[in-house]
């Protein structure tokens, strides 16, 4: 199956994954390309990779997970070569998870096999990573929130948000999330990020910081905060 992709500005592109519908970002620069979340196997990773060699002519060289679910990371390990930042949980409980979703078992053990040699590195503070001809990308943690891990990435007046912030369908808040805290994040997310730009949900449409907004006080509603 092809992936499409939609360009959201120069060098920076997103899909919306077939199945769970979760976004993968990519940004553009000289050196590569630096993926935002994995995508949920090695299956899918490969065909990310050729998807954006195809359109990009450039290999994948960083991939930042906004948060450890298997939706969003447990296709890290399909990507021989790049550096990988986030946290990424356990992969036998990403591969539990995944099925529990109706990924086939055999799917999920590819995951995890792929795993195996990925080292993440933990995104503990405001970050930045170069990819050369002048562009940076900004990384900066959030949780606890949708996960006590999320993390945000931020290039020029885009941001991707991961599962801090969904459009498709309410926020999903597991037995990781933690409620009250949520709405302090998405003020700092939008303290951070600015008015002026595109939030880029991990489920959904490119919506701006008055959806964003509104949904910090659904979020707070629910979870009877201020």
């Amino acid at each position: 199956m092809e992936t499409s992709w939609e360009e959201l500005a120069a060098g920076v592109l997103r899909t919306r994954l077939p199945g769970w519908d979760e976004t993968v970002g990519a940004i553009a620069g000289p050196r590569g390309v630096l993926l935002i979340d994995a995508g949920p196997s090695p299956a899918a990773a490969g065909r990310i990779r050729a998807g954006l060699r195809a359109l990009l002519g450039l290999p994948v060289r960083w991939v930042v997970l906004t948060h450890p679910h298997f939706d969003h990371a447990l296709g890290a390990g399909g990507y021989p070569g790049a550096r990988v930042f986030g946290t990424l949980g356990d992969p036998l409980e990403l591969a539990a998870d995944a099925v529990r979703h109706g990924m086939p078992e055999r799917e999920a053990a590819e995951g995890v096999a792929a795993l195996k040699g990925v080292r993440a590195r933990p995104v503990t503070g405001k970050a930045s990573l170069y990819l050369g001809g002048g562009r940076t990308v900004s990384l900066a943690p959030f949780g606890p929130a949708h996960t006590p891990y999320d993390v945000a990435v931020k290039v020029d007046r885009t941001v991707f948000t991961g599962d801090l912030v969904e459009e498709s369908g309410e926020p999903q808040a597991g037995p990781d999330s933690d409620p009250a805290a949520w709405p302090g994040a998405l003020d700092r997310l939008l303290a951070w990020g600015g008015q002026d730009a595109r939030y880029v949900p991990g489920h959904g449409a490119v919506v701006d910081a008055a959806f964003v907004a509104a949904q910090r006080t659904a979020l707070a509603a629910r979870a009877g905060a201020q």
